[in-house]
């Protein structure tokens, strides 16, 4: 057992027989009253997000969760089936558990995944990718400024919005958590 005042970014909380994962959190202590904390937590097997106060040094029950990096192999089916680097057994991941993240991963993507007791929670991509575009309408002479965007195809077949002078076949770098354009890669 753990008290709310051990409660940091990326710590999963057992309550009401789900786990959470903290996404924030803020300790107050207001003039009058007693401390307490404000939570911003995901539900792991959901996804609903739900903000939570504790009182400060409230008992909460914490998830053992192990980190360990994997390689993204290949799709089977529905599963994803990735290796882990250390020890080269294959685990197959659920596409709930895999989310937006499918978005962003090419064969041989490293990611981490956090599991509790040997089942998968959720994946920790890097914060951004390096994507080649296959698909985009031609930028028109003069297109030079960053006023305008335009739709462009991922090589994993997800869509983003680049600005109008990126070509097909140009090499982006990607923000997974938002899904955003954040540049150009020379090769």
């Amino acid at each position: 057992m753990a008290t709310s005042n051990d409660i940091k970014n990326g710590t999963v909380l057992k309550m009401d027989g789900h786990l959470w994962n903290v996404i924030e959190f803020q300790h107050v202590k207001p003039g009058k009253g007693g401390a307490f904390v404000r939570t911003k937590i995901r539900n792991i097997t959901t996804g609903k997000l739900v903000d939570k106060t504790f009182n400060a040094g409230a008992k909460i029950e914490t998830a053992t969760v192990d980190r360990s990096d994997y390689e993204y192999l290949y799709m089977d089916g529905e599963d994803y089936i990735f290796m882990d680097t250390d020890t080269y057994d294959q685990i197959p991941v659920n596409p709930a558990v895999v989310g937006n993240a499918a978005n962003f991963m090419l064969e041989n993507q490293k990611v981490t995944i956090a599991m509790n007791e040997g089942t998968p929670l959720y994946l920790d991509m890097p914060p951004s990718v390096v994507l080649e575009i296959t698909y985009t309408e031609p930028g028109l002479q003069g297109d030079r400024s960053s006023a305008g965007t335009k739709p462009a195809t991922l090589e994993t077949g997800h869509e983003i919005q680049v600005p109008l002078f990126v070509d097909q076949g140009t090499k982006v770098k990607v923000d997974t958590r938002t899904g955003d354009y954040l540049g150009r890669v020379n090769d």
